[in-house]
């Protein structure tokens, strides 16, 4: 039994250390900089106090709250309904971008640019409904499994920013996704992955119809195509399209955020700036400079002298993967 001390009739029961709100990240000045920045804009008497309505937290998705290698998973997924469809219906397959993901083959992919790649999600992701589309996203997310870990797909999200998430929220933070994914795809996951709503979740946007079907009930269906594309200079676009606030804290992990965190910590008072940095090969992936995927140059040459904080995989997280 620990010791009690007693003055003037009084008990005086030992300090309880409050909880660490960041169990899975190292002690390092990283986790310390989170800490600071969120105790200075949630204490009343700090100088650098912020409201809770302005308490506004973007996340990119992949590569910085789940992993994004070897390929986004969004992509992956598109792969396999294109290859169920072609299964079934061969003449689909009229392009070199679509004979390649049908046959897995990721560089033939790759080399039909962003045309290519919207034509494969316009033949995998079109004429559905919103809801059949996050039914069968959600269904795959649970059940195909990655290629180098096992894991499924819904589960290879990052335990230290789960907690990150947490914590933010538990300090009157309103979280959102900002990603260039589609925003279908992400909602199908996020509020059971990241308890993030689907009205929290910012991302590109496909063309959508209304119409009637032939029992004349009210439909909404997906019609391929790309309306908008949440990347890059479009991320700030989209918060303001769906937000309408400027964030005080953002974070991301490639050169597609930079745009996001440069005009996030533009602002005026505190602001945070967070990349997450691929530097654990041992425990997930190691890269950045000339990756296909996530391909970070400015974030690491312009950030450090913008005040944003690099996390090294390695270094600063105890764990990886969602326990």
């Amino acid at each position: 039994m620990r010791a009690m001390t007693v003055a003037a009739g009084l008990i005086a029961l030992p300090a309880i250390a409050a909880a660490d709100p960041l169990p899975s990240w190292n002690s390092t000045e990283t986790k310390d900089a989170i800490i600071a920045f969120v105790d200075a804009v949630t204490d009343p008497a700090s100088e650098d106090y912020v409201p809770e309505a302005d308490r506004i937290a973007v996340f990119d998705n992949d590569g910085t709250l789940w992993a994004e290698q070897p390929l986004y998973f969004q992509g992956l997924f598109a792969f396999d309904v294109l290859r169920e469809k072609a299964a079934e219906d061969p003449s689909i397959l009229t392009s070199d971008p679509l004979r390649a993901a049908n046959e897995g083959d990721l560089e033939g992919v790759l080399a039909g640019g962003m045309d290519g790649l919207v034509e494969i999600l316009d033949v995998s992701h079109g004429n559905i409904t919103p809801e059949d589309f996050k039914a069968r996203a959600a269904e795959w997310l649970a059940t195909a499994t990655h290629p180098q870990t096992g894991r499924p797909f819904g589960e290879m999200t990052y335990q230290p920013m789960l907690e990150l998430l947490s914590y933010l929220r538990d300090e009157e933070f309103t979280t959102y996704i900002v990603s260039g994914g589609g925003i279908d795809f992400i909602r199908a996951f996020s509020e059971d992955a990241y308890g993030i709503p689907p009205w929290q979740v910012v991302g590109t946007e496909g063309n959508t119809s209304y119409a009637l079907d032939a029992g004349g009930t009210p439909t909404i269906t997906k019609d391929g195509g790309v309306s908008f594309v949440d990347d890059k200079a479009g991320k700030p676009v989209g918060i303001m399209r769906h937000i309408g606030r400027r964030p005080i804290f953002a974070a991301g992990n490639s050169d597609g955020d930079f745009e996001m965190l440069d005009w996030t910590t533009a602002g005026e008072g505190p602001r945070f700036g967070l990349i997450v940095h691929h530097t654990d090969s041992g425990r997930e992936f190691a890269y950045d400079r000339d990756s296909h995927i996530g391909q970070l140059v400015r974030g690491l040459d312009e950030g450090p002298g913008k005040g944003w904080t690099i996390v090294d995989m390695a270094a600063d997280w105890k764990t990886v993967w969602a326990e």
